[in-house]
């Protein structure tokens, strides 16, 4: 599938569910797709996957919030006869249990790699990609760092770099104080490590380990909010959601310092961290008519709910697009 319009890309825990505000108005055209399902609730064949009337979702706590709030939205204008269960085992750990056919929804914040297509592939798995939402890395302190506006991605390079002796503020910068500088990031399965060492180290998966890791975002937002010291990432919906107890500070990946907004994300000049969103759907569980009606809905709510997330919808163009190849 074509990629979406926008930038280039260069190289919660499940338990715990953000409230989202609910439309005042019933959500347009939800009648529509409800009106596809022929006997909703009561069973639509299909092979494989998880049962009827349950669609099952793993994957990438980045992505965690758009599906949690599409699935909120769908099972209230479908009187929850369908219900959707959405997890968070990090994009490596979805895409495992995905590949194993347990889930009929991968959440993933990169694309699928040739190991987890190859595993897909021994298990007749056909993955359909489904770019859905813009994000940009996010690097935040604790609002009482005064000292650091910018980054620059050579001194993040620097940070991050297996072997890095970087372990003090000031030997980043000797105007920096000399305090402990201690890091937060997500943990090895994720698909936003993934990306972030490649964008930023400059090979996927290469990184310090001795940082604080985590599967869940919130984690990761507890420990910067309360560490002075601390420099931590994860996707921009986190920061959104936590700006009063985060500062996002700037980076520059070689054309100055820009902080991450929706402007900078959609126009490219974020960069080398703005990034597209995915999720993965298996060929098969479209068959089943909840999926179809689900994955529909997902695609035509897009503009509207996603911002309710706090990330960034594609182009209306885009999810078209996207809808007339999945029919």
């Amino acid at each position: 599938m074509s990629q979406p319009s926008g930038p280039r890309q260069d190289p919660a825990s499940a338990g715990e569910v953000r409230v989202f505000r609910h439309l005042p108005e019933p959500i347009a055209g939800a009648l529509a797709i409800l009106a596809l399902l022929p006997g909703w609730g009561c069973g639509a064949g299909g092979s494989g996957g998880a049962s009827s009337g349950l669609i099952e979702i793993d994957g990438s706590s980045t992505v965690f919030p758009i599906s949690q709030a599409m699935a909120e939205e769908f099972q209230i204008a479908g009187g929850r006869a369908v219900r959707v269960s959405v997890g968070v085992s990090g994009t490596g750990g979805g895409f495992q249990r995905f590949c194993d056919g347990e889930t009929d929804i991968t959440n993933a914040s990169r694309q699928i790699n040739e190991a987890e297509a190859a595993a897909c592939r021994a298990e007749g798995i056909e993955p359909v990609e489904v770019p859905i939402a813009w994000d940009g890395l996010t690097l935040v302190v604790h609002p009482a760092n005064d000292w650091i506006a910018c980054v620059s991605v050579a001194e993040l390079r620097r940070v991050w770099t297996p072997g890095s002796e970087i372990e003090r503020w000031s030997q980043l910068r000797p105007d920096w104080p000399d305090e402990e500088l201690k890091l937060y990031g997500p943990d090895t399965d994720s698909g936003t490590f993934d990306y972030f060492t490649a964008a930023v180290v400059g090979e996927e998966g290469a990184s310090r380990n001795d940082y604080t890791a985590s599967a869940d975002d919130n984690v990761l937002v507890a420990g910067v909010s309360g560490d002075p010291g601390a420099l931590g990432y994860f996707g921009y919906a986190y920061f959104q959601d936590n700006q009063g107890q985060l500062r996002a500070i700037e980076v520059d990946g070689g054309g100055g310092c820009v902080a991450p907004s929706r402007e900078t994300i959609l126009n490219g000049t974020y960069m080398p961290l703005a990034r597209p969103m995915y999720i993965y759907i298996r060929r098969d569980a479209l068959d089943r008519r909840e999926v179809r009606a689900f994955v529909r809905f997902c695609l035509e709510q897009a503009a509207i709910l996603i911002p309710e997330t706090g990330y960034i919808p594609l182009e209306p163009e885009a999810y078209a697009e996207i809808r007339a190849r999945i029919g």
